[in-house]
């Protein structure tokens, strides 16, 4: 009897990233009452003052938005021409707009990072090369395909909270390259160090995207901004629909520039570096709970053996972290944890513990 050919199994394919989840999900998913370590705004804010410049407003609202302080604005802070700002609907406006006005050929996304962008611009139509970066590095930026005439990557990342050195991430620039950064959470660094935003001698086109939601919590009124080749700028700008911001959000745009507003933020982000240095220390007690890279942002990124169910049992206790599941180059044993007060911390890791020890 001739012997019996080796079984063959079946190749299984990893299933594709939900690129479209983000933290408000695991809130609003039978989230009544869940302390929210999904989202990552800062907690108490819209600060007062905040609220009241904004309410100051609704008396404008007859009239049609008017950019111009605003724009000039955003173009002092980062001492650039008015020329080379757009504002936007969110940050993810903008990555809609680039995908929409750019014609590149190798379009590279270096992952892990918010997923946004790689899904603005598969809907445009474009095929997207991935980079993946390594986690037993501290997902340190690496190279990309030299072919690529258009970088998409986050600084610091979202997810992974790690900060790149300016130096590593100008040095993607080339002739003939777009790179784009998106510097959404820039504003949690003291100081912004590694920041390209006022960076303008660098080859090819380099772009900056900005958001003012994380540090004053302004999910809700959608405002960010895009910074680069004033050319660019204008294309960008040609393919937004007419008065694309709110009068409050630009309001917002121009008060969130100024000095004041910027030493609270400054403030801001060195307490963000306490209170993260708090969760780190209280996550390093369990050994099963391993951080990858330097955390740098509002957020940390762990990694645990079951982790999704991790992530379940915590909502039973009342909390809801961020699935990693859904970020190209991650998977189920994943999360993602918002940093705040250390009572709230010290709230959650009771919980993690208990989670922990029942597993």
């Amino acid at each position: 009897m001739p012997p019996m050919p080796p079984t063959r199994r079946p190749h299984v394919t990893a299933p594709e990233p939900d690129l479209r989840h983000h933290g408000d999900a695991e809130v609003r998913a039978d989230g009544l009452g869940l302390v929210d370590l999904a989202v990552n705004v800062r907690t108490g804010t819209p600060p007062a003052w905040l609220r009241e410049h904004l309410a100051a407003t609704l008396g404008d609202l007859a009239a049609y938005p008017d950019q111009s302080a605003a724009r000039a604005a955003v173009a002092a802070r980062h001492a650039r021409p008015v020329e080379e700002v757009l504002l936007t609907s969110g940050a993810a406006e903008a990555f809609v707009l680039l995908a929409r006005v750019l014609t590149s050929r190798h379009i590279v996304v270096v992952h892990p990072q918010f997923t946004e962008p790689e899904a603005a611009l598969r809907d445009a139509g474009h095929r997207v090369h991935r980079v993946l970066l390594s986690p037993g590095d501290g997902f340190r930026l690496g190279a990309v395909p030299e072919e690529a005439d258009l970088v998409v990557l986050g600084n610091p990342t979202n997810p992974t909270s790690v900060l790149h050195p300016a130096e590593a991430v100008a040095a993607l620039a080339r002739p003939g390259r777009t790179l784009v950064v998106d510097e959404a959470f820039m504003d949690t660094v003291p100081g912004e160090r590694e920041s390209l935003a006022s960076v303008r001698d660098l080859p090819g086109r380099v772009v900056v995207l900005r958001s003012l939601t994380k540090t004053w919590g302004l999910a809700g009124l959608r405002i960010g901004y895009v910074l680069g080749p004033a050319p660019l700028i204008a294309d960008l700008g040609a393919a937004q629909p007419l008065w694309p911001v709110s009068t409050p959000a630009l309001a917002a745009a121009e008060v969130c520039s100024g000095p004041a507003a910027l030493a609270e933020a400054e403030r801001a982000a060195a307490e963000l570096a306490l209170r993260r240095e708090h969760l780190v220390k209280g996550l390093a007690a369990f050994r099963s709970v391993r951080l990858h890279g330097e955390p740098a942002a509002s957020f940390v990124l762990v990694r645990l053996p079951e982790a999704a169910a991790v992530r379940e049992r915590l909502r039973a206790h009342g909390f809801a972290v961020r699935r990693g599941d859904t970020f190209p180059g991650l998977g189920e044993e994943w999360l993602r944890i918002a940093v705040r007060d250390e009572e709230t911390t010290d709230r959650f890791l009771d919980a993690l513990g208990a989670v922990l020890g029942s597993a």
